[in-house]
């Protein structure tokens, strides 16, 4: 179905071109003046022009012009020809039972669906979920989903943070720990035991203690580059390893996004594409693109019109390795080989907007990604403390994110409780609500504002039953359907729409009335 602003505007529209005026002029928008009318057309200034006259008037015979209809209230000219109109109640009211009845909410699906990419989350392998991890899961959940509800096809990517040398790092330490192991063999090529020689947990002291080791100790630094180096090779053991540290990692990380309903379509990590590295950037320097400049492999991506110097894009550094932007170029080239995307969508902080800009930059100009495919940086603030700083734990160090929901579930457990919500429920049902209010809290608190600000998490601010919050939104729901419930218990049976009698409540039917412009 047509929303309701474009309703309008086909109706306006029509009244333009009776006066032999582009039907564009008969765009309608919101009204900046709730005062003077509900939406307004500014359409007759411009066609004044055209037809040389004065605009008032022309307004006046574009009124006269509209097509029959009961649709307005009043139809008002302000100023030198803005032409204001207030709806029928009874036309408002009809426009709203319509968009209950259709299935998408009234909300048209595209004409052209394209194939979209929401890169999201970023998690690493051999590292459990923390605070970081929150927003880009919400944010590009919510977007994947907006994206499927208007009729595109999304194609979730986790990009998993599983190559490189904090692999071999891994690696060196659990041979330094546990030599006996199958896996530090060279000679055994297979097969390999079925169940992890570690867990996530203690992936939690070995990854810090390898990273500081690599810091200190040269012979453990050249050991860990020579794993890496054979890991990217092939060797049996320490793929077999390395699969181990995936699996592990993964399923943990399954559970906390499940628990939140976040969901990709694939979890393909950094090493997917680890084959593509060497032929991306041996073609990239035969075409002309890459060029070696103090020993590393570059490419320029900067432009004439920039107002100051962009670094170029590094895809080698002077010692060889890849750097991430070979990595995220090469995931480029494999998206359009395998998906075709009318766009690629990265939801990434935007501390990262300088890398991006040089990643795609790099895309167009070697051709790896035409100018008809769309990348975008979704840049997303920072989550900080209430304070504003970077949210830490008590003691300062970095939160789990299973942590912090679950500090959002106690404490909504603790608002029901000193509300009085749901006193008389069994505790298992208690719990469940708790869940859903804690998590509601959560993504509400985040999404809420405007992607691209920093939040300043207050949890006693978030859980509140008062105010523009997610567990606010649930105890309405809830109180709505307590009385629907009780009125059919009276046999008072649920109807169809009746026309607003209070300011609020037209204002609300109003205010729903945008969710079509709001989504599409």
């Amino acid at each position: 179905m047509n929303s309701l602003l474009e309703k309008l505007t086909d109706l306006f529209s029509q009244a333009f071109v009776a006066e032999d005026l582009p039907a564009d002029l008969g765009q309608m928008v919101v009204s900046g003046r709730p005062d003077l009318g509900d939406f307004q057309c500014n359409g007759a200034l411009q066609g004044a022009r055209e037809k040389k006259m004065n605009p008032r008037a022309l307004a006046e015979r574009i009124i006269a012009a509209l097509p029959a209809n009961d649709w307005f209230r009043e139809v008002t000219i302000a100023g030198p020809g803005f032409i204001n109109v207030r709806l029928n109640d009874a036309f408002l009211t009809s426009h709203l039972q319509a968009m209950i009845a259709d299935e998408n909410l009234g909300v048209r699906r595209v004409d052209q669906p394209q194939t979209i990419i929401v890169d999201y989350g970023g998690y690493n392998v051999a590292k459990a979920l923390h605070v970081g991890h929150l927003r880009p899961s919400i944010i590009g959940q919510a977007l994947a989903n907006v994206l499927r509800q208007v009729g595109h096809h999304v194609i979730g990517d986790v990009h998993l943070g599983d190559w490189g040398l904090q692999m071999g790092q891994l690696i060196a330490e659990l041979a330094r720990r546990q030599p006996d192991l199958p896996y530090f063999d060279p000679a055994n090529e297979g097969p390999f035991p079925t169940e992890s020689p570690i867990t996530l947990d203690e992936f939690g002291e070995v990854y810090p203690a390898a990273s500081n080791r690599m810091k200190e100790d040269p012979e453990f630094a050249a050991a860990a580059r020579q794993a890496t180096y054979e890991l990217q090779q092939g060797r049996p053991g320490y793929r077999a390893l390395w699969q181990h540290f995936v699996d592990v990692t993964i399923a943990d990380q399954k559970a906390d996004c499940d628990r939140l309903g976040i969901h990709y379509d694939y979890w393909l990590g950094e090493s997917h594409t680890d084959h593509r590295l060497q032929p991306m950037t041996e073609r990239l320097m035969d075409e002309g693109y890459a060029v070696v400049s103090k020993g590393a492999t570059i490419v320029d991506v900067s432009s004439d019109e920039d107002k100051k110097d962009l670094p170029p894009l590094m895809l080698l550094t002077s010692v060889g390795s890849v750097t991430y932007g070979t990595t995220d170029l090469a995931t480029i080239e494999q998206r359009m080989e395998d998906f075709d995307p009318a766009a690629i969508l990265y939801v990434v902080d935007k501390r990262q907007s300088l890398h991006f800009t040089q990643v795609f930059r790099a895309a167009y100009k070697t051709g790896i990604a035409p100018r008809s495919t769309s990348l975008e940086h979704i840049a997303f603030g920072t989550f900080n403390g209430k304070d504003g700083r970077p949210f830490k734990t008590r003691t300062g160090g970095v939160m789990m994110l299973k942590e912090l929901v679950q500090l959002s579930i106690d404490a909504a457990y603790e608002r029901m409780e000193s509300a009085g919500v749901a006193s008389d429920y069994p505790e298992n049902e208690k719990a469940a609500i708790a869940e859903m209010v804690g998590q509601a809290a959560l993504k509400f608190g985040d999404l809420v504002n405007h992607y691209s600000t920093d939040i300043n998490f207050d949890l006693e601010r978030f859980s509140s039953f008062e105010g523009r919050t997610g567990p606010y939104l649930l105890y309405s729901t809830v109180r709505t359907k307590s009385i629907l419930r009780k009125a059919e218990d009276q046999g008072l049976a649920g109807g169809c729409l009746i026309p607003p009698a209070e300011d609020a409540e037209r204002a609300l039917l109003l205010k729903l009335a945008e969710m079509p412009e709001a989504l599409l």
